[in-house]
């Protein structure tokens, strides 16, 4: 072949590549910008990551179980965009009224539509093949479940962004020789910026807030405003003194107690003695003697024998023979007595973990374990979440194994004045012990995620189904997440065909290993790599879900959708490439290009049918009379 003629269907490939990015580049800025400012209220999530940005702006310290850079970029792009970070972002539903919504609804929107092109370049670099890459990035250009997903001030199009610039990055790669490049921008670059934002994290939240109650007394005394912070208190524990106590269970919370009676039914109906992850006046105690009170200052020491009087109810803190609420092999706990007079049940020996008998307790520092003198048993904490009538708060026990690493507590707050008192400064924690203590708090916290009332939860069996989506408004503009179901049960479907690939040619690389027999590559060997690549992508964003025991959702299977739709867009050319081939070319090329057309017009189709999903419904539900949306509700779960 000339070099011209060579030359010029390069130069007609590079063009048509051109051209088939800048559409796609096209119609994703159209579809994610078109009406994103609607609805002009609270959506779904966004009352906690926009509540989370206005903590930012306000440098107020909260709690969450997701690393910090996504929020602190909804925060920075509402600050650069004149959001003044005082919108209460209270619950779905409420009217934004003038605040400055819009700089972070349309960065989020960027970065969820910077997706779709980081999709295409991956499957480029994949294939080398432009009807691979094509197919894969429409399919999740027109799911309206993902372009829901993206157009909200939420993590998800920001983990998506990341996620899709990691997988370029990852395919752009690709050789061995790449090997000590990719350790170092893959691995270790973004290791060290994650630290590095997590240093930005702890310095700009230098203010207490509401999630202070998680974290270690160390850690609460950085924070500015926090009872702790530029505080003072006794070095040591004196009788008489009023105390809160700590548990030192990761994201541990206070003893506290409170008017109400453990109801009918479980154990002994007396006074409820919980753990609390917020500071409240119902957390203080009065350490006591456990007989006659001591003249002047005494000190506590390791091994003495006390009661613990709650200083709002003036009750004492007691067990007995009673099982515990929700820890059968426990003991139950209560609150018991009057003017702090009780019986012998609420004798406790106090403990200094690693000490010995005689040891003086100190604020902070010291691990104290409290054992029942006639039950043998460790205050603990079990971390389980009591029903309503505990007002969810965690179950405090009693336990025989005194080996609990959960039955040790710290003095925080130590209010005696006829002892010297000392700085808090000097507990504070440093970074790193910060860094790390945040990590268990959120992993903790993460694990233990239960859904709320009338929440919309999900299983992993029913996600690739596309069993049931979940409302993001509900008011008369109506949005509903669910995923577009020619694109998901196509994606389905493909699954199962890679399976089927899969076994085939194993059996025929054995058979023709077996007989000496090497087989080329080319094109197809590519093709199946490349979708290798996929599933294994797919399998790891989806089958670990199965193993959780947190609540789980239905948006938290879109990052295994980018993976599903490059895996069926690979294949799709891959198996019309091998009917082809046993076609006359101009007959292989009619049916390969119909099919191709015939595929692209039906999901595009697809996508304009259900597009109402995602720009927002009125008027009357799927399922009432002369509702516009009834001919698309194709399974009975779906609630649109």
């Amino acid at each position: 072949m000339p070099d011209k003629v060579k030359t010029s269907r390069k130069n007609s490939s590079i063009k048509l590549w051109w051209i088939t990015f800048g559409v796609l580049c096209g119609a994703t800025f159209v579809t994610r910008f078109y009406k994103v400012l609607e609805p002009d209220h609270v959506c779904w999530d966004e009352t906690h990551f926009g509540k989370m940005g206005s903590w930012y702006i306000n440098r107020t310290f909260f709690f969450d179980v997701h690393p910090p850079l996504g929020k602190m970029l909804i925060a920075l792009s509402g600050k650069l965009t004149g959001y003044d970070g005082t919108f209460p972002f209270d619950k779905p539903g409420d009217k934004y009224d003038g605040a400055k919504y819009e700089g972070m609804r349309i960065f989020c929107t960027t970065l969820g539509a910077l997706v779709i092109p980081l999709t295409f370049l991956s499957l480029w670099e994949m294939t080398k093949s432009l009807d691979s890459s094509f197919i894969g990035t429409m399919l999740l250009l027109c799911d309206v479940g993902f372009l829901t997903l993206n157009r909200y001030i939420l993590l998800d199009p920001i983990l998506l962004f990341f996620m899709s610039c990691s997988i370029y990055g990852a395919m752009k790669s690709l050789t061995v020789k790449h090997l000590i490049g990719r350790t170092i921008t893959l691995i270790l670059w973004p290791a060290a910026l994650y630290v590095f934002f997590f240093w930005i994290h702890l310095t700009v939240l230098s203010k207490s807030g509401n999630g202070d109650g998680f974290y270690s007394s160390g850690f609460q005394a950085r924070l500015i405003g926090n009872s702790l912070h530029n505080a003072s208190a006794p070095r040591v524990l004196a009788y008489g003194a009023v105390v809160t106590l700590k548990n030192h269970r990761t994201g541990g919370g206070y003893l506290h107690s409170h008017h109400h009676l453990y109801p009918a039914g479980v154990g002994a109906r007396q006074q409820q003695i919980t753990t609390y992850t917020h500071k409240d006046e119902n957390n203080r105690w009065i350490v006591r003697p456990y007989a006659s009170s001591p003249s002047g200052t005494v000190l506590v020491r390791s091994g003495d024998l006390v009661r613990l009087t709650h200083a709002q109810t003036m009750r004492n803190l007691h067990s007995h023979r009673e099982r515990a609420p929700l820890t059968q092999k426990c003991m139950q706990v209560t609150g018991y007595g009057e003017d702090g007079v009780g019986d012998a049940n609420d004798v406790w020996k106090i403990v200094i973990g690693g000490g010995k008998d005689g040891d003086e307790i100190q604020t902070v520092k010291s691990k104290l374990m409290f054992v029942h003198y006639l039950q043998a048993c460790a205050l603990t904490t079990t971390g389980k979440q009591l029903p309503k009538w505990g007002y969810e708060q965690q179950e405090v026990a009693c336990n025989p194994n005194l080996r609990d690493k959960n039955a040790l507590w710290n003095v925080e707050d130590n209010v005696f004045d006829d002892l010297p008192k000392v700085s808090f400064e000097a507990y504070a924690s440093g970074f790193i012990e910060r860094f790390l203590e945040s990590h268990a708090v959120m992993l903790q916290g993460n694990a233990g995620l239960k859904p709320k009332e009338g929440e919309v939860t999900s299983q992993p069996w029913q996600w690739p189904i596309n069993y049931r989506g979940q409302f993001f408004s509900g008011s008369a503009h109506r949005v509903y997440l669910l995923g577009n179901p020619v694109v998901w049960w196509t994606n389905l479907a493909f699954l199962a065909v890679f399976f089927v690939i899969y076994v085939v040619n194993s059996v025929r690389e054995k058979r023709a290993e077996a007989r000496g027999i090497v087989l080329q590559g080319g094109e197809n060997a590519r093709l199946l790599n490349a979708a290798g690549w996929s599933f294994i992508g797919w399998a790891l964003h989806y089958v670990p879900f199965w193993a959780m025991g947190r609540v789980l959702y239905f948006h938290h299977y879109f990052p295994a959708l980018v993976f599903s739709s490059m895996l069926t867009g690979i294949l799709t050319e891959y198996l019309l490439k091998s009917i082809k081939a046993y076609l006359s070319p101009e007959l292989g090329r009619a049916v390969y290009q119909g099919a191709i057309g015939l595929v692209l017009s039906t999901t595009v189709y697809s996508f304009y049918l259900f597009s109402p999903l995602a720009y927002g419904m009125s008027g009357p539900l799927a399922h009432e009379p002369n509702s516009t949306m009834a001919g698309l509700k194709w399974l009975e779960s779906w609630e649109f």
